[in-house]
């Protein structure tokens, strides 16, 4: 992330700068979902702006901002925000299956990224805000990858988000968890200097044509 990108962060923040390590990890590979339930995890830059509209969903039970792809144990934001951990900010997605799909949760996912983008989503840059799918089952992988065939036929130039499988996930601080509800305004603030919403229209149209 560059310094002005990472200024701006930090306005939105509040500067407020928490320490929350210890939190425990969860491996999607092994851990049972409860029953009735599933889990889903992406990576599309600022988790702050995934859990939004993943949250509007019915049938979504709970998003949780929080870090997976990297090597680095119980990573700290300040650790994967500066890079060299290998973990990307992720959503993880718990959801009742008989009331939204997986393929459902995909496409939302698709048309609030920029599947063009190399190692960077919006104003941020770097590994970190790669844009990805992580599957939790066979089935997840084979959904994702029809649907990153379905959304090529789109674009002239490559998809740059991977296709990979889930491993430990880790929640993010506190402070992160619902940022947008719990800072509005810093939040909107944040959206707004890292031009999302413009690159977001540029892509896939207004907000309308996307919830299509």
């Amino acid at each position: 992330m560059t310094h002005m990108v990472y200024a701006s962060r930090a306005m939105a923040i509040g500067l407020l700068l928490v320490a929350t390590v210890g939190v425990s990890a969860d491996d999607p590979a092994t851990a049972t979902p409860e029953a009735g339930t599933a889990v889903a995890i992406f990576a599309g830059g600022c988790f702050w702006c995934m859990e939004h509209p993943f949250d509007e969903l019915v049938g979504v039970i709970a998003t949780t901002s929080g870090y997976t792809g990297g090597n680095t144990p119980n990573p700290t934001y300040e650790q994967v925000s500066a890079g060299g951990t290998a973990h990307a900010e992720s959503v993880r997605v718990t959801y009742d299956p008989s009331k939204v799909s997986y393929e459902k949760l995909l496409d939302v996912y698709w048309r609030n990224i920029d599947p063009l983008a190399v190692d960077r989503q919006f104003c941020d840059e770097g590994s970190q805000y790669r844009s990805a799918i992580f599957y939790t089952t066979r089935e997840q992988q084979t959904l994702a990858e029809a649907s990153k065939h379905k959304v090529q036929k789109e674009f002239d130039k490559p998809i740059a988000t991977q296709i990979v499988a889930a491993g430990r996930f880790y929640p993010a601080e506190e402070y992160h968890q619902d940022y947008y509800r719990k800072n509005p305004l810093r939040y909107k603030f944040y959206r707004l200097k890292c031009g999302r919403d413009q690159r977001l229209q540029q892509l896939w149209g207004p907000p309308n044509e996307r919830e299509r």
